[in-house]
């Protein structure tokens, strides 16, 4: 018997018996189906982290230097020795972008959430209010939709001006002209001369519920610590520029922290680079650590098929009898069983290839987390459905194989 004449029999088998053959697609279908859908979603986490994530919050190509870290693990005693830390200042600012040798673009920033309102009575909680120096917009890639940017010479002046976000401008003034428009932070007006270009959303948190104003405007020292910065951020044309851009940068702040060479730095230090290898390690574990899960429900799902499988054998003992007796070799009864079962396990894979997209699609639609499709994954989910079957067939057909002709004709 070939292995197509096989594969039709194991489908006319299939046919025949359908309860038993869902039995035995069912746990294939589960096992391959989250299989899909963890590799989606961890392909999909990379993408966004990759492309949105760090090129949004942190910049891209960006080394920043901060008083401490945006996150720490919750060590008590690492958090006391970053609070010891000096504060950045404007003019820690300004040096360094006076010593900067590598070729790129410095800006500092701060921010913090605060309620902006309007003299009509309009008002917008939580924005998320970014006080910077005017680079700021091209180190993070701001493209304004309407007005423009606060100027140079605002941003020293401390020119109450500011520029909003698409969900701010839609909020506050609802379809109304918004520029040459009055805000108020903090009790401080600000005259509005831009609007951003959409951002969009990260894990379901919009990007356009943000206002940028002066780093010295009106909220230095009110809104924020006086003449002092949560960051520093420079940003390099070329991305094999940037290990150097930050060894450089933590030099200069060596040196204008008068630090020792023993001496820890009394700053933290990182890149959009560095954010991205964290990613990295993590989407390594995950691969390795979500498929290992799933492969439980595969295993689980190669039981069951295993199982139905041997009641198959015992059912049709007769049936290989009589192939037996008409010259079925024992090879021919090993083949047919386990095509049948690679058969059976292969649509179990692509029907579990079928669930698994149909849920990327639920994640993508319905929960914040990104989901993006890998082509290979679908490749690898019809392989891992056929292995499956084939690992689970291969001591029933090879019972199968081994029935008595004489015995099996006499089964009843």
């Amino acid at each position: 018997m070939g292995v197509l004449q096989a594969a039709a029999q194991a489908l006319r088998t299939m046919r025949e018996h359908r309860m038993r053959t869902l039995l035995t697609v069912l746990g294939t279908v589960t096992g391959v189906a989250f299989l899909i859908t963890v590799i989606t979603v961890i392909e999909g986490m990379g993408h966004y982290i990759e492309h949105d994530l760090v090129g949004k919050i942190y910049g891209f190509n960006t080394v920043k230097v901060r008083r401490r870290p945006v996150t720490m693990d919750g060590d008590e005693e690492e958090a006391r020795r970053y609070a010891r830390n000096p504060m950045i200042t404007f003019a820690d600012a300004a040096w360094l972008a006076e010593q900067m040798e590598t070729p790129g673009v410095l800006a500092y920033s701060s921010s913090k959430q605060a309620r902006v309102a309007t003299s009509s009575g309009a008002a917008l909680e939580s924005v998320k209010v970014i006080a910077a120096s005017a680079p700021y917009f091209r180190v993070q890639a701001l493209q304004v939709a309407r007005g423009r940017p606060f100027s140079e010479r605002e941003a020293e002046r401390g020119v109450p001006v500011a520029v909003v976000g698409r969900d701010v401008a839609a909020r506050l003034f609802a379809g109304r002209p918004v520029l040459g428009r009055t805000v108020q932070v903090a009790g401080v007006p600000f005259r509005v001369v831009g609007v951003l270009e959409r951002q969009g959303s990260l894990f379901s948190m919009s990007l356009d519920k943000m206002l940028l104003v002066p780093a010295r405007s009106p909220l230095n020292g009110l809104l924020f610590g006086r003449n002092a910065v949560e960051a520093v951020s420079f940003r390099v044309a070329d991305p094999s520029a940037l290990a150097g851009a930050a060894t450089e940068l933590e030099g200069w702040m060596r040196l204008r922290h008068e630090l020792r060479p023993a001496d820890p730095n009394d700053f933290d230090l990182g890149t959009s680079a560095g954010a991205l290898e964290i990613w990295d390690r993590v989407s390594r574990v995950m691969l390795i650590a979500g498929p290992a899960l799933v492969g439980i429900a595969l295993l689980v799902g190669a039981l069951v098929s295993a199982n139905v499988m041997l009641v198959s054998v015992s059912e049709r003992t007769r049936e290989i009898g009589i192939r037996m007796s008409l010259g079925a070799r024992r090879r021919d009864i090993l083949l047919q069983f386990m095509v049948e079962a690679a058969t059976t396990s292969g649509i179990g894979g692509v029907a579990g290839v079928v669930v698994g997209l149909v849920f990327t699609v639920f994640i993508r639609l319905f929960s914040p987390l990104p989901a993006r499709l890998a082509p290979w994954s679908v490749v690898v989910g019809v392989a891992v459905g056929v292995a499956v079957g084939l690992a689970a067939g291969v001591y029933p057909a090879w019972r199968a194989s081994r029935l008595d002709p004489i015995a099996a004709l006499s089964h009843e």
